[in-house]
């Protein structure tokens, strides 16, 4: 049988459930000792005919075991990670008992040294050995992050919140693949299950957040369930705000082709339909979104640049170029009006923003031209900016006009950021002409 342990010279204990791979049948293990010498044979000799097993994977295998011999622990943790975490799972084979090669590896050659190793590495690599269980059993999957969140009192608080968030991921993923409806008790349930570790745990994120080194890769996976939950559960704004914080942990090279372009047409969407959402900068400049050019959804990041403008001919040019795909899309569809009023106030916003601070006081004629409504509608346009809090200032409905002394901060592409700097530069020409004057004129003034 497959034995596992949690510590050298002490009882070993199942953490996972009676399995069948490859009509092999595994019984839950009986409880036994094993001395520090009989658990680092055992390593060797699991590595040793692994390598033999499988004569391409022979120097990883036989790197692995040179560490091991050497108690080179973290290089150890390293270099099983980087084993185990390969996307395509190339280097995923079976034992000579027809078992999951890292399940092996896991349990024959990490656990025992357990103690000894980073514990978010640890986590790590228990949830690329989970997540290659998934497929075939998903009990066993989740059992393998249940049994080390265990002892959570030695993982500390960044790996108990990455190995938490992983098994959320894990729930979701199975309630994803079951082809079950949300509202079915067992989805319900796992979707509760993760909804509570997400609101327990966004506390302990923050506090991550400048004491921790390696806190990027908790909120990499905390983020990216949380992402997932809500675009199992909604809103779409509630998912731009998950999903614009995973892209700013996670590196594109980490994520597949696949999953990349995913990633951008779901943000893409939340973007653009998400209630609340005007930032468009933000999307526009996500690495992730290239990977939508040159594709059916390139129109998507299109919308996204033109909004991000405020160009709202722009935007309505490149919606009736793609009225056919956009019918394909149903969020945009029922969503219709609501975007359309949201890249009207963005037009009003950055009409605002190209203005010279001094030069704020804005006519109705004016708005309605660049925004591209009627006159009698400018009023509206402008109470709800107000209200949204995209601008602040006072209306004169008399004058017909609005004094906005205020902008909403936002992401600016490159020539939003030149015109910013020729600003600055404008003004520290003025501050310098007024110094001058002063310095110029105070020995007169003082003498009065």
């Amino acid at each position: 049988p497959l034995l596992t342990t949690s510590s050298i010279d002490r009882p070993i204990r199942s953490y996972y459930p009676p399995i069948e791979q490859a009509n092999l049948f595994i019984p839950t293990p009986h409880t036994i000792t094993m001395s520090t010498a009989d658990v680092t044979a055992t390593a060797l000799e699991h590595l040793e005919s692994m390598s033999t097993l499988h004569p391409d994977l022979s120097p990883q295998y036989t790197s692995l075991a040179n560490l091991y011999q050497r108690k080179l622990w973290h290089q150890l943790t390293m270099s099983t990670l980087d084993f185990v975490s390969t996307k395509d799972g190339s280097k995923l084979r079976t034992t000579g008992e027809g078992l999951n090669s890292y399940l092996a590896l896991y349990d024959k050659v990490i656990l025992p040294v357990e103690k000894k190793l980073n514990q978010l590495s640890l986590c790590r690599i228990a949830s690329c050995v989970a997540f290659s269980l998934l497929e075939k059993d998903s009990v066993a999957a989740c059992a393998i992050l249940e049994n080390l969140l265990e002892h959570k009192e030695r993982l500390g608080h960044s790996a108990a919140l990455f190995a938490e968030s992983r098994l959320g991921l894990l729930n979701l993923t199975v309630v994803g693949r079951s082809g079950e409806a949300l509202t079915s008790e067992g989805s319900v349930k796992a979707l509760e299950g993760v909804k509570e570790m997400i609101l327990k745990n966004r506390p302990v994120l923050a506090e991550l957040a400048d004491t921790e080194s390696e806190a990027a890769v908790v909120h990499s996976v905390f983020y990216e369930t949380a992402m997932t939950y809500r675009k199992a559960v909604g809103p779409p704004e509630a998912f731009y705000k998950e999903a614009i914080q995973y892209v700013a942990y996670t590196s594109l090279s980490d994520l597949s082709k696949e999953e990349q372009y995913n990633l951008a047409t779901d943000l893409s969407l939340a973007a653009l339909t998400g209630e609340g959402v005007f930032n468009f900068g933000e999307v526009v400049t996500a690495s992730c979104l290239q990977c939508l050019e040159g594709t059916d959804l390139s129109y998507l990041h299109e919308l996204l640049a033109a909004g991000a403008r405020g160009d709202v001919v722009g935007f309505q040019r490149v919606a009736d170029a793609n009225a056919a795909a956009i019918q394909l899309q149903p969020s945009l569809v029922s969503r219709a009006e609501a975007v359309k009023e949201k890249i009207t106030l963005l037009a009003l916003v950055n009409m605002v923003f190209e203005r010279p601070s001094l030069e704020r006081t804005l006519s109705f004629e004016d708005i309605a031209d660049r925004v591209g409504v009627p006159l009698d509608q400018v009023e509206w346009v402008i109470m709800r900016a107000l209200s949204l809090k995209l601008i602040k200032g006072t209306m004169d409905q008399v004058e017909q006009t609005v004094d906005v002394t205020w902008v909403m901060p936002r992401v600016l592409n490159n020539k939003q950021l030149s015109e910013l700097a020729r600003r600055f530069g404008e003004w520290a020409v003025k501050v310098s002409k007024a110094k001058d004057y002063m310095m110029e004129h105070t020995g007169a003034l003082l003498n009065q």
